[in-house]
């Protein structure tokens, strides 16, 4: 009876770390960390496909966290992607000419902008529009290129 106990009180807490293992890690596998910056500005950006970037995705630039996306809308005019994303205003020497990309990072493939300055003299201000986006690598047409390619070099 006391080799019971033990052994279901083990069991329990064993479950109990895992979950508690699992609610520390998801956060940070995900890379959803907090953006807290006070002083903002605005900007956008016009991608053909945006795969599965969200709301709240990081924006970086070289490797650190700049900014946030705030907003992701269908143009029906222009048939494309707008997103709207927030940097911190500390940050606000970044070329006008700099571009954008979709990124995947993480093994679990959540995506964010990647920033790369241009060489400009002017910088991204409250309601800039970044003209040299990037869009995602769709990895479902990527097989497909690559199958279609193969079967048509074997004929």
């Amino acid at each position: 009876m006391r080799q019971t106990r033990a052994v279901e009180f083990g069991t329990g807490l064993f479950v109990l770390l895992g979950m508690a293992a699992l609610f520390f890690l998801t956060p940070q596998a995900t890379g959803v960390d907090d953006f807290s910056a006070t002083d903002i500005f605005e900007v956008q950006a016009r991608f053909e496909n945006v795969g599965s970037l969200k709301p709240r995705a990081p924006v970086a630039m070289a490797g650190v966290t700049i900014g946030r996306v705030t907003d992701i809308v269908f143009d029906p005019v222009e048939l494309n992607a707008v997103v709207t994303f927030v940097i911190d205003s500390q940050y606000d020497q970044i070329p006008d000419d700099s571009s954008a990309s979709i990124l995947t990072a993480g093994l679990l493939g959540s995506q964010y902008i990647g920033m790369e300055p241009g060489g400009s003299d002017l910088y991204l201000e409250e309601g800039s529009e970044i003209f040299l986006p990037q869009s995602a690598i769709i990895l479902e047409n990527l097989i497909g290129k690559f199958l279609v390619k193969s079967s048509s070099d074997g004929k």
